[in-house]
């Protein structure tokens, strides 16, 4: 047997005789990252963005602060801008929304924005036209190292989850993203989430590799 096989059965095997894992569910509706330079144009020179509440990874949190979304096609109104900054602006959409506005945007990991669809941002103080930053998530389960460790998860691991009861279906293609400064959270969008009639805190079963 060669030694990837190897690796391979004894992965399966623990994932087969340990515990179930299941995975808390954080539904994501339409938001905005934005970076420092377009927040000064959009709120002033200098604005920092203020917390509405925590969000379940350490360090982010929903703004009160709001943008509106706009192309040719369609507007979005009073779209959450989530903190704190980061070094470039992003705007996560359904495929759902994506529609409306005209576009057709890739599914890519937060983030990996080259090459993308680009909006119109509107804000109290001016606007921003973006060239490209605009995306589908590509749904993801954050992990804490030890968890993964139990489970024999790897950081980058693509796994299959489960939800259970009605409307019951399984989620293929889901990327593991494993770090110290993670809690345990599976992120969907609305589109996968009505799918499933999955709420965000239900419990999601993942069921391999």
């Amino acid at each position: 047997m060669e030694r990837e096989e190897l690796k391979k059965l004894i992965h399966d095997t623990i994932l087969k005789y340990t515990d179930s894992l299941y995975v808390p569910v954080g539904v994501s509706n339409r938001h905005i990252h934005v970076r420092r330079e377009d927040l000064d144009i959009l709120y002033g020179e200098g604005y920092a963005l203020t917390k509405l509440k925590d969000l379940k990874q350490p360090g982010e949190y929903a703004a009160n602060e709001t943008l509106e979304v706009k192309t040719e096609k369609g507007v979005f109104k009073k779209v959450r801008i989530l903190g704190p900054v980061r070094g470039a602006t992003q705007v996560e959409l359904s495929l759902s929304d994506s529609y409306m506005l005209g576009l057709a945007i890739p599914i890519r990991e937060s983030g990996s924005i080259k090459g993308s669809e680009g909006v119109t941002l509107v804000g109290p103080k001016g606007e921003v036209k973006l060239t490209e930053g605009v995306i589908a998530a590509y749904r993801h389960i954050h992990m804490p190292p030890d968890m993964a460790e139990k489970y024999g998860l790897r950081n980058g691991d693509i796994v299959s989850v489960e939800k259970e009861g009605k409307r019951g279906l399984i989620f293929h293609d889901v990327m593991l993203r494993v770090s110290p400064k993670y809690a345990l959270e599976m992120h969907i969008d609305v589109d996968e989430a009505n799918a499933g009639n999955i709420r965000s805190g239900d419990l999601l079963k993942i069921v391999g590799t």
